[in-house]
Formats: C-alpha cells, structure tokens, sequence
C-alpha cells in the first residue's frame, strides 16, 4: 500500500513539474503564451497546423515552390496561426478564440494570397503598384508588425517602426544618414512585392531549411532524445565534483542544439537540473546561472544550431555544412569554460558529486536507448555528403521516425507522429514572425544604403581601429538582444554591423559570426537577460544576481569571439594544424585562467591580487600576440607557484578536472 501511495505522491509531483514549467514558459517566453482551445475550435486549428507541416513536407520532398508563391504561402499559414493562437489582447480569453483574433486571421490569410493569386499580374506590372496593391500592401506591413508584437513583444516592432520612418523621413534626417526619402508607395512596393522586403532572404530560408530542422526537433522530442541526454550526462558526470551542475552543462548543450530556443531549454531541461543542483549545495543564483549560460549557448552548438545559423548560410554564401564545421571548437571551447566555472565553483564550496547510486549505470541507458541518437549521426553524415540541409533534415525526420520503432519504449504511434506535425508547426511560428519582421529592416536598409553608412559610422567612429569596432559591434548585439530573438538580432547587427567589419578585411565567416556569438549571449547578459530571469524562475533566485553569474559563467563566449576574427584560423579559415593547436592550446589555457580567476580559486583560495593577475594573464593567453602571451605565462606561471605552494596535498590536476 504505501508503495502505492508513494507511486502517487511521485506523480504528482512530476505532475505539478510540468505545470510549473508550463507556467514559466507561458511567463518568460511570449511565444509559450499561447492559446489551449477545446472542442471543435481545437481540432479546426489543430488541423490547420498540421496542414502547415505537410505543405512545408511537401515541398521538401517535390520541390520548393517559385521564391513569393512558397513564401506567400508559407507566411499566410505563419501569420493566420498567429491571429489565431494568440490573443491580441491579456484581457482576452485563452480557452476560446474572439471574433476580432478571427477577424485578423482571416485578413493576414487574404494579404498573403493576394500575392500567391495575383503572382503573374504583379510580375508584368514591373514594379508599377495599383490602388488595390498599395492597400494590400500597407495592411500587409501593419499584420506582420501586430504578429511581431503579440508573439515576440515591443522591441522588434519599435525597431522595425523606427527602420520604416527612416525609410520614409531620410530628408529630414541630419548629417551622414541622411538620404533623399522614399515614396510610401515605393516603401510598399519594395516590402512587400520583392524578394528584398518582407519576401526576402528571412523568410525565405524559415520557408525551407528552419521549417524544415524544427520539425526534426519536434520529432526527437517526441522519441524522448531529452529524457536521454539527461540520463546520459548524469552517467557521465553525476559522480565528480560538482556533478549536477556538469550534468546541466551537458544536457542544455545537447538539447539546445536542437530546441534553438534558450528559455524553451532552460524550463525544459532546467526544471530537473536545478532542484538537484540547489540539493547538492549550490546557491540558487548560481544554480539558474549555470543552467541559463548552457541553455543559452546549445544554440552554439553544431550540428544543428539556432535559427540564425541557416541564415548566416545565406548571408555569406557559405555552405551550412561549412558552418557548423567552423563553429564547432568555437562552441567546444565555450562550454569547456563554463564547465571549468562550474569546476572550480564546486572545488571552493566543496560539493560533491551525486551517490553513485543515484546516478544511471550507462551502458544501461545506452541499451534501453542510445538508438535515439542515430538520426543526429544521420544528418551529420547527410550534411558532409553533401545533400541540401533541407534534404539532410527530410532524412533525419524519416530515420527519428523509424529508429524510434527499434523498441517498444520509445516507438512513435499514429499520434505521435500527427502531434509532431502539429508541435513542429506551433514552434515554427514565432519564427516565422521574427523572419518576416525582419525583412521589413533588411527591406530599408537595401533601398536606402543604411548597411553601408552604418559600417562607415562606426569604422569612423573607431578610427579605423578593429578592436574598438569590434566592441562597438558587441555593444549594439547585447543592447539588440535586451528584446529581439536572436534570430532577428542577428539579422539586424549581419546588416548594419558586420559591413564595418568587413570594410576591416576581417573574412566574411569571422564577421559574422561574431554577431552571432553576441547575439545570442545577450540572453545572459543583465540588464534583461530572458535566459537568465526564466532560469531564476525555475530557481527560485533573485534575478539580477543570477543575471550576473551567468555572465561570469558565460565569460568565454565574450572572449572567442575576439579571438577568431584576430586568429580566423580558429574559424578553420586557412588553418594549418600546427597554428590551431596552438590557438586552441592558448585559448583552454586562457579560459580557465580567466574562470578561476573570477571564481577565486585554483587550488586553493585565491586572493585578491593572484585573482587580477591570473584574469589579465589569462586574457592576454588568447590573444595571438606572442610578446603578450609570454607575459601571460609569466604571470600564469607565478600565481601557479604560490597555488602549488599553499595546497598540502600533491594536486592532481588531471584528476581533478
């Protein structure tokens, strides 16, 4: 009998998890605050979303569509289900959908075919827009700014506001910026009836290759792939120093790969991690940190990555393949230095691991289901052999399905198999959105030259000198990312920002991708820091202070950065094997400097003075100046003296990492 109720008391409480995590997701991510309808209403929009999966399935298998009848199509289902999902306003309810929401729905549906029906007619205008196109138009620009506002927040539709007045009032505009202004017509006609504007690049790939890999996301969620990566990591690290806190740091890279949101992997994986963390001794504020800086940076991680990594494809005309392959020790050497905070955080209060009788045997969780893991060795193979990231993804979607039948444990029914076309379309939707709005700046910044003045201010701004440009870049992706997702902030700051750097010679690749590493840690960077405060959340902590240290932890991704676009060779651009082990060599012996540093211990406590030496020595060790990386060894080597001298015991430093 009292196994019987401690079944219950246990589900319960797993119960209760789950709602939780409902509640903060719902909270701290806009795009979790959805409708949950009944009835006939549900299944209406049930069915809706998964007819937008098998029309994105479709074209991935016969083909895509002309460039504006697949975007039109795939924005009509985008936007529809937006009206439709999400209330316009608190006050409404979301059980039931209101007539105005219905309203909008229909209207964004009409706005989007308009395009797809009338797409010969507007092709022979050449341009030339009538009353009927300009009234389409504007509507057009104002639904995808509403769709912006109610599933992404205000930030994204000021900015986007702001980027159209500038559009239109550009004679008004005093010193560099100005420019002669455009004609609201021609705004219209360049946003909304072009592949430049709302049609553009964005959407574009969210029409093909993020569809596309979302689903694939879905599926594995489905198979249980996050129940895994929990398992798995536990088994791997749950017994060392510290272990529940390198249980996260595993877990949050291998899921955030594939979720490519940071919130959506905090709550998820966050929600197991942090209770067994604050059980083994750890504050909670550096508990919600250590699970938001490794939420945070699985969008790092290849092979599949975050939303924007597909567009970076795009914008530098580099192969996705090639991507994930020059972001991989980029993204190893990021999680090595928030494992070594962690490390060394767990050495200075003394925690241990997890019993070892607590932590699952892993060749059990191999056996029972390490064939989940197949369709990712799957894509990875695919990507390399050179198949389209859409064709890659198809395979990987197909493989989820069959290896997940391997055993009865993890085999996906009928309904399994419908709920994730109907989970992948619901989590392509906020995309969509920050695709489409997006546009709208791209769409400005084309037809007015704003990329290139803006690269030209703030080469001027820095006198020519690539380190400030550099940090002035930085600051614009961390003041973006205060309240635009990081797909859109990436598209934003690889617009306006990484011209200036390529004015520099820095190589497209290095460009970009630092946008990319700041777009995304802005996450983690006070004073907003979403990834951090839903972290906080689940934690129980105070905010800020988690906010805080999760930057401390984070600390590596604000230093590689800087060092691939002075070392590219990092990036695998015209690398020679010897200079990257070298760079890789510099840049772990300079991560964990700086991690102990801020963290105050080595081997033992540090104090004040060996904290600062060892943080500049360690700064200087990533840097590829030889002169400042043998003073950084000097300066290493005497704090390591005193460390090995003050300790009793004989370290064992291979052990002990």
């Amino acid at each position: 009998m009292s196994d019987v109720n401690d079944k219950k008391q246990t589900a319960n409480s797993e119960q209760a998890t789950v709602i939780n995590a409902d509640d903060l997701l719902r909270k701290y991510d806009k795009g979790s605050d959805y409708r949950v309808l009944s009835g006939i209403q549900n299944k209406l929009l049930v069915g809706l979303l998964a007819m937008f999966s098998i029309f994105q399935l479709y074209t991935g298998i016969f083909g895509v569509m002309d460039a504006m009848l697949q975007r039109s199509i795939h924005l009509a289902f985008g936007l529809t289900l937006v009206y439709l999902l999400y209330p316009s306003s608190k006050k409404f309810s979301r059980s039931k959908l209101h007539p105005l929401d219905v309203a909008f729905a229909l209207l964004a549906a009409f706005v989007c075919l308009y395009v797809f029906f009338n797409y010969k007619q507007l092709v022979f205008r050449a341009g030339r827009v009538s009353t009927m196109d300009m009234v389409v138009g504007l509507m057009a620009i104002i639904l995808v700014l509403e769709a912006a506002r109610r599933v992404i927040g205000w930030p994204m539709v000021i900015i986007a506001s702001v980027f159209i007045a500038y559009a239109l009032l550009g004679r008004y505009i005093p010193g560099p910026l100005a420019h002669r202004g455009v004609k609201l017509s021609n705004l219209v006609q360049h946003l909304y009836y072009t592949t430049e504007g709302i049609f553009g690049l964005p959407i574009g790939v969210s029409s093909t290759f993020i569809y596309m890999f979302l689903l694939f996301g879905a599926y594995l969620g489905k198979t249980g792939m996050g129940e895994f990566f929990i398992d798995i990591s536990n088994s791997i690290a749950g017994s060392a120093p510290g272990g529940p806190a390198k249980v996260a740091v595993i877990s949050s890279a291998t899921m955030g790969t594939l979720s490519g949101s940071s919130v959506a992997n905090v709550v998820g994986t966050g929600s197991f991690t942090i209770p067994m963390m604050k059980k083994l001794g750890y504050k909670p504020e550096f508990a919600g940190a250590v699970e938001a800086t490794s939420s945070t940076g699985g969008q790092l991680m290849p092979p599949i990555m975050g939303a924007a990594a597909f567009l970076m494809a795009e914008f530098t005309n580099i192969p996705y393949v090639q991507i994930i392959g020059a972001a991989v020790i980029p993204a190893l050497l990021y999680y090595f230095g928030v494992w070594a905070g962690v490390h060394y955080e767990a050495k200075k209060q003394g925690l241990k691991g997890m019993p070892k009788d607590q932590i699952p045997k892993a060749g059990k969780v191999m056996r029972e289901r390490g064939h989940l893991i197949l369709p990712i060795v799957i894509v990875i193979y695919l990507l390399i052999s050179g198949y389209t990231p859409i064709r890659a993804a198809l395979g990987a979607i197909v493989s989820a399905i069959l290896v997940s039948a391997v055993k009865k444990e993890t085999r996906l029914s009928f309904m399994d198999i419908f709920a994730g076309l109907v989970e992948g379309a619901r989590t392509a939707i906020t995309v969509v959105a920050a695709c489409a709005t997006a546009g709208i700046i791209i769409g400005v910044v084309t037809q007015t030259g704003l990329g290139l003045k803006m690269g030209s201010l703030l080469v001027s701004a820095a006198s020519g000198n690539l380190f400030l440009t550099l940090v002035f870049t930085m600051i614009t992706s961390l003041i973006l990312g205060i309240g635009v997702p990081t797909t859109a902030n990436y598209v934003i700051t690889a617009t306006i920002a990484a011209p200036a750097l390529l004015m520099l010679n820095v190589p497209i690749i290095a460009a970009h991708m630092f946008a990319f590493y700041f777009g995304i840690i802005a996450d983690v960077t006070p004073p907003v820091a979403l990834a951090a405060v839903a972290a906080s959340g689940v934690a129980k902590s105070e905010p800020m202070r988690t906010g805080i240290q999760a930057s401390r932890l984070a600390i590596a991704a604000f230093i590689i950065p800087y060092i691939f676009v002075y070392s590219p060779e990092l990036l695998l651009v015209n690398v020679t094997p010897l200079h990257l082990i070298f760079i890789v060599i510099t840049a772990i012996i300079g991560i964990i400097a700086v991690a102990s540093g801020l963290t105050g211990f080595f081997q033992t406590k540090m104090n004040v003075i060996e904290r600062i030496l060892f943080i500049v020595g360690g700064v200087m060790m990533v840097t590829t100046n030889p002169v400042l990386n043998l003073v950084s060894a000097l300066l290493l080597g005497v704090v390591c003296f005193f460390q090995f001298r003050n300790k009793k015991t004989t370290p064992e430093i291979i052990a002990s990492i």
